[in-house]
């Protein structure tokens, strides 16, 4: 009979290696009435069958940082618990069959050195030393990371639940969670019933969603959403081979295979392309420790290539053919944080295969959030925030998992657009925009025109490192919106109206500008953290009295309406979500008042309608509001119009354009743009830990009015000094490209990294934003030196400056 308390600080559900490491990391932060459940026992949902890879490198900087942890504390566990996990260093090779993977190598590469990550590229002769089994025949090259590793998934589990009871905690195996009781946005407790037919409740301050595959099923239960889906995942065991001794792991991505010698034997392991959903309908509740039918079929294009490329695998006899399931996210990043929808319930699930490699790391940052109150670092890569409500969606999940299994293996082509589960969210233009030749991309379930393609040219993708199909369509694009008007559709950018008696109020203590301006006026502003970091990057306009419109980016608007919620304390202020309710236009270009005057009787001078202005007008034969702002630097307006009348603003609009040159432009001419202008990409250029003043923002932050969270985190930086500038390159030589990630080298020194590349067409080159370490230095250090950025391993000078290099006194915005 389960022995629980009535009440717990803290219920885990789930008892694989995430729940195990929650629970673990809290106890360490001194948490005491830590109760984990698991249903079954523990590691018998997924965890058991992991392939135990245990890489260092991923996409950005604090990912990177997670898994280093998970590695330096997996080689402690066992001196801590005395439970041996088998982690090894036997480092690790990924071996490129094609020049655009061999590039994408070499880019990670130079991502890694940036991160502090030990890397060396790696010739196809070097490989093979490395790697004698390997048939390089084909290789055009690779990477080898000597201090990755490889370890036992099920005890470094078990070694982790041991220090969690060591810590205190309750760990509980065949311990099923039947419900959750709530009151408003928090839970209250947790219905459990034992195996043995017993059942109780725990009241408690906070639930933490671990459930691995089973996480969307007990998200549903709590009121919040958690969005994934289990998929067969596929490997082959061999019998004992002959002589066969410790080796690398070995990674083909451009055969969707992963190798791992483990104790004389060599697993063999897929991504394949089209992967298969499991258990759409629900999970058997009887699971354990089970296998899913064998499916040699689908298997054996992956082990026939393998069979190539490791010609011993011929002579080996299959000892396990296993089929298991995994849980997978809808764009390949696992599930944490606090979920939106609920004050006290947090997620880490979701982890894509990769939860070996993550679950320290993971642990660790959840509960140092839960510890803190909020975000240790950026982690938005997998903040929970970032799904968005339809994604929960069964269909849209089953569809879309065909696909983010096999991308963990795909190329990670720059632009890269998922290609399953589309159409889902369409602007009020979306049909205008394919008449007129756009090549759709996603963000957020948002079908956007990212660029246009020319009559005769197909509109569609054709992948690569080196410059695309769209590169001469988008350098067309930018040259009309520096030279002549371009229109493009911002609708997908999310609005949020915030209204009430005590709008103004709240908007200025949640936000860093002023907002007791006259109705009409657009506020660019941040929101702060306390510890003066970015939580959003956000325009707001009043509207009224007592109405404000807040307009974000399209991934972050449920993050940023959930900021905004849990902030309003005993503000009467009402927050609600009208992104749907209007399309936009944006109307760019020194042509722009030009063109809207064609369409409008109403007056768009500077005496009327100034920068940072709003204004009602009349347009076409119907009605809008237009925002003069901009975010490529140009003279311009965002044209706001409901949704009845968009259709109908869009052809009066384009029609009068015939006569003027307009460029139906996209989201890549955007960004290529703003780069010039120098203008922050949230997420990338700006994040919850880049301090507002240290991002070149101190000029929307109003330290004059009292009170606004992250105030006093701002005096202290402005009184202490920074620590970092942000600057803008530009390189000197007009080929390469940039994307991010690429290394900063300042007088040969290797002092971080761009969080954010495109290429100036104007300006004729790549260019880029990044982070210079600056402590004790005058403006004049920062910009006296000599910077180059590493290109794949090649570096390129670079010019460098604080200013927009594009327009540094924005007299074009304000023409």
């Amino acid at each position: 009979m389960p022995d629980l308390p009535s009440h717990a600080r803290v219920v885990i559900i789930g008892g694989g290696v995430i729940g195990c490491s929650v629970a673990y990391h809290l106890t360490k932060l001194g948490w005491k009435d830590v109760v984990l459940l698991e249903r079954k026992q523990l590691t018998s949902g997924t965890t058991w069958h992991a392939a135990g890879l245990i890489a260092q490198l991923r996409a950005t900087a604090n990912m990177t940082k997670l898994a280093k942890y998970s590695q330096e504390l997996y080689g402690n566990l066992e001196a801590e618990t005395g439970v041996a996990t088998g982690f090894k260093r036997v480092g690790s090779i990924t071996a490129a069959l094609t020049e655009e993977r061999l590039e994408e190598l070499h880019r990670q590469a130079g991502m890694a050195r940036a991160f502090g990550v030990e890397v060396e590229e790696a010739s196809a002769a070097e490989i093979k030393a490395r790697y004698e089994h390997l048939n390089i025949e084909d290789v055009t090259g690779g990477v080898y990371l000597p201090l990755d590793g490889q370890g036992d998934p099920a005890n470094i589990a078990l070694a982790l639940a041991k220090g969690a009871r060591q810590g205190g905690a309750r760990v509980q195996e065949r311990t099923a969670v039947t419900g959750l009781t709530k009151d408003g946005r928090r839970i209250t407790g947790v219905d459990w019933q034992g195996e043995d037919g017993t059942s109780g409740h725990i009241a408690c301050d906070h639930v933490v969603n671990c459930a691995g595959m089973w996480g969307h099923e007990v998200g549903r239960m709590a009121g919040v959403n958690v969005p994934l889906q289990a998929c067969e995942h596929f490997y082959i065991v061999t019998e004992a081979i002959s002589g066969l001794t410790q080796l690398p792991v070995l990674r083909v991505p451009d055969e969707c295979a992963y190798y791992k010698e483990d104790a004389g034997k060599m697993l063999l392991g897929a991504f394949e392309p089209n992967a298969k959903p499991w258990a759409v309908d629900g999970i058997p509740c009887d699971f354990e420790f089970d296998q899913l039918p064998e499916d040699f079929d689908h298997f054996e294009p992956i082990l026939e290539a393998a069979v190539n490329r490791m010609p011993m695998l011929a002579e080996a006899g299959i000892h396990t053919f296993f089929n298991g399931p995994e849980s997978f996210t809808p764009d390949d990043a696992y599930h944490l944080g606090l979920a939106p929808e609920m004050d006290n319930v947090w997620v880490a699930c979701g982890f894509n295969s990769i939860g070996i490699q993550s679950a320290g790391g993971a642990g660790m940052a959840l509960a140092q959030w839960m510890e803190d109150g909020q975000k240790p670092f950026d982690l938005g890569d997998v903040d929970i925030t970032r799904m968005q409500p339809f994604q929960g969606n069964k269909t849209y999940l089953a569809e879309r998992s065909t696909e983010t299994l096999g991308l963990l293996y795909a190329d990670h082509f720059p632009y890269r657009q998922k290609a399953t589960a589309r159409g889902v969210r369409r602007t009020p233009f979306h049909h205008h925009l394919i008449e007129r030749g756009a090549v759709m991309g996603e963000l957020s379930g948002w079908e956007r025109a990212n660029w246009f393609a020319n009559p005769g040219q197909n509109a569609d993708y054709e992948y690569s490192w080196k410059r695309q199909k769209f590169f001469g369509n988008v350098a067309q694009e930018h040259k009309a919106v520096r030279e002549n008007v371009g229109v493009y559709d911002m609708s997908s950018f999310g609005k949020i109206r915030v209204e009430g008696p005590d709008a103004m109020a709240f908007m200025n203590y949640v936000g860093g500008g002023q907002y007791d301006v006259p109705a009409g006026k657009i506020v660019y502003t941040q929101f702060l953290n306390d510890r003066g970091g970015i939580e959003a990057d956000v325009t707001v306009t009043r509207l009224s009295e007592f109405a404000y419109l807040v307009v974000t980016p399209a991934a972050t608007r449920l993050a940023d309406q959930t900021w905004m919620q849990r902030h309003v304390g005993d503000f009467n202020v009402v927050i609600t979500d009208v992104t749907a309710g209007e399309g936009v236009l944006a109307v760019m270009g020194p042509n722009a008042r030009k063109l809207l005057q064609a369409v409008s009787p109403n007056d768009f001078s500077n005496d009327t309608n100034p920068f940072g202005t709003a204004q009602d007008i009349e347009i076409g034969m119907g009605h809008a509001r237009v925002h003069r702002v901009t975010y490529v630097g140009e003279l311009g307006w965002e044209v706001y119009v409901s949704a009845d009348m968009a259709g109908h603003v869009f052809e009066a609009l384009y029609e009068a354009g015939q006569d003027m040159d307009l460029q139906m432009c996209g989201m890549h001419m955007m960004d290529t743009c703003r780069i010039e202008k120098g203008f922050r990409h949230f997420g990338h250029d700006i994040t919850c830990e880049d301090h507002v003043l240290e991002a070149g923002l101190g000029f929307a932050v109003k330290t004059d009015k009292p009170d606004f969270i992250g105030r006093d985190a701002v005096l202290r930086k402005k009184d202490e000094g920074l620590n970092n500038r942000l600057v803008q390159f530009k390189l000197t030589d007009p080929e390469p490209l940039l994307y991010h990630n690429e290394p900063i080298v300042r007088d040969n020194e290797i002092v971080g990294y761009l969080s954010s590349g495109g290429y100036g067409h104007h300006l004729g080159a790549a260019m880029g934003l990044g982070y210079v370490p600056c402590t004790g230095q005058s403006v004049s250090d920062v910009l006296g030196s000599d910077y180059e950025i590493d290109v794949a391993g090649t570096r390129v000078k670079a010019e460098v400056s604080l200013k927009p290099m594009y327009d540094p006194k924005s007299e074009r915005v304000k023409a």
